[in-house]
């Protein structure tokens, strides 16, 4: 897990249950992307809502969710809050 912390001092990491952030204070969740499968039994990784491309076809949904993973982690400095 890795965490952004802006200089705000706002934090956004891709969630996850190893840490109980809720102890820290309030959170805003949102969903960044939504994984389903294609007409032909294949999955992409639709990261619109971040303001990110569509992700594949990938041959398993593990596949899908790994590169959504990938993607996210690698630009969310550059998420928009």
């Amino acid at each position: 897990m890795e965490l952004f912390i802006a200089p705000t001092g706002q934090v956004r990491y891709l969630y996850g249950e190893e840490l109980d952030l809720v102890s820290l204070g309030l959170l805003t969740i949102r969903r960044a992307s939504h994984v389903e499968p294609t007409d032909g039994g294949r999955w992409t990784a639709d990261l619109s809502p971040i303001g990110g491309p569509t992700l594949g076809p990938f041959d398993q949904r593990s596949q899908a969710l790994a590169a959504e993973t990938r993607w996210i982690e690698g630009h969310l400095p550059s998420i928009p809050g």
